[in-house]
């Protein structure tokens, strides 16, 4: 696809830094290079230039790489100077070429739609783009590199492929039913591979939520009574005064949310308000968000005082609770081994510390899998296969073949539409201002 204007922006990181990258794209590339450099330079080799204004004025030295058209990261020319990362420097070389007719900023993800409407990625390759730039763990990026590699999108793709053919050999049969060489039963060839296809969907779904946890994080809530030790055991895990300390109850009122990097994987682990009986207005509400935020959690770590009676609270109904008795320091050793509670911690000496945390990362891993599986990476991809075999599955109920190709005809469009196959206009906003400026 060509676009009548070019592009630009900064597409490293931050400034001040010690090499800033500029990224160019589009018709005017070549234009452009003429005029910052007064010449072009080879082809996907690094040159050393003199980058000038138009007035000839010198605005740094730095290294060109020219990448023609389109055997690009967009399909179109692109060029990248990578010079010094001063604010001043990066500002003057934008003026410069923006200056130039045809040549304007660029938007969120604009680099990265260029490339998925010219081919270069599909829409699953582009999400996982994204996952890739914002990974703060192992885990994330694995699982991240996995998808934009294609593994995810062949999968799709071979499903749809089979979809196209069971939809074939029935319009086969439905055109040409007097022909000898038309099989008299499609059942027999194709709906027990049909079968098996919504089979593979269902499984593949089901992984989604190890897959979500990748990507956003184990979800961890720390719940107990007021004075319980929650904050200070969040203190000391996250290693900074991140909640308030003191021996008054109902101190923390609201949820606090810190991420830890654990085996790899990204865990969120967050604080909560004391659970108590007849608290005040404000806090009152803490401790309904506490509850709410429980809930939904992978994993509720519930905190009890060794030192004082257990608390009679109702905790929320969850799948998956650790009792951890708090204040090792302040009881005799021999009363550590109880069988009420998983562990046993100190935030003062840090007894047990190491054990909770490594507790933490093997469930984590445990609801994750594997980062190197394929599994479902966004909700919209999730919806979209369950419609699809929710089509199949009326298809294996039908018995009409005209109703059953257009069943799955409607089965693989949902497929084609995970991928960007088929028309999709309506998501590429939504999925490319995920993306930052310069990508």
């Amino acid at each position: 696809m060509r676009f009548s204007d070019s592009i630009v922006a900064l597409s490293s990181g931050k400034l001040p830094a010690g090499v800033a990258v500029v990224r160019l794209s589009g018709s005017k590339t070549r234009f452009a290079l003429e005029t910052i450099l007064g010449t072009l330079v080879p082809e996907r080799e690094a040159s050393l230039r003199r980058l000038k204004h138009a007035d000839g004025s010198l605005i740094d030295t730095g290294l060109v790489i020219f990448f023609p058209g389109p055997a690009s990261f967009t399909g179109e020319d692109v060029v990248e100077f990578q010079v010094h990362g001063g604010k001043a420097v990066v500002s003057a070389l934008l003026q410069a070429l923006t200056a130039i007719d045809g040549i304007r900023h660029a938007e969120p993800g604009e680099f990265t739609r260029r490339a998925f409407l010219n081919g270069k990625l599909d829409l699953v390759e582009t999400e996982a783009l994204a996952d890739l730039i914002n990974a703060e763990t192992e885990s994330q990026r694995r699982f991240a590199l996995l998808n934009a590699g294609g593994a995810q999108s062949e999968l799709y793709d071979t499903w749809r492929r089979r979809l196209i053919h069971a939809r074939a050999m029935i319009e086969a049969e439905i055109d040409f039913a007097d022909e000898d060489d038309i099989p008299g039963s499609v059942s027999d060839s194709i709906w027990s591979d049909m079968r098996r296809l919504s089979n593979e969907i269902t499984g593949h779904v089901a992984g989604y939520h190890a897959g979500e946890i990748i990507r956003e994080g184990f979800d961890v809530v720390i719940l107990g009574a007021p004075n319980a030790g929650k904050s200070s055991l969040f203190n000391v895990l996250t290693k900074r005064e991140a909640a308030i300390v003191s021996d008054e109850p109902g101190t923390t009122r609201d949820l606090l949310e810190v991420a830890l990097d654990l085996h790899g994987l990204k865990v969120r682990l967050t604080d909560t308000a004391g659970l108590r009986e007849q608290p005040g207005t404000v806090e009152g509400i803490g401790i309904q968000r506490a509850r709410t935020r429980a809930e939904i959690a992978d994993l509720v770590v519930v905190l009890e005082d060794l030192t004082a009676a257990a608390p009679e609270i109702e905790l929320p109904t969850v799948s998956r609770v650790l009792r951890v008795g708090t204040k090792a320091d302040l009881v005799p050793a021999e009363q550590w081994a109880r069988p009420d509670f998983d562990l046993v911690v100190s935030a003062k000496t840090g007894e047990g510390l190491n054990q909770l945390l490594e507790k933490l990362g093997t469930l984590a891993d445990g609801a994750a899998g594997a980062a190197g599986s394929l599994l479902p990476s966004r909700l919209r991809h999730v919806e979209l296969l369950n419609e699809g075999k929710a089509f199949i599955e009326r298809a294996l109920k039908q018995s009409d073949l005209e109703l059953q190709a257009e069943d799955l005809r409607l089965a693989g469009e949902r497929l084609g539409r995970i991928v960007g196959i088929v028309d999709v206009e309506d998501l590429l906003d939504v999925i490319f201002s995920q993306f930052c400026i310069g990508k």
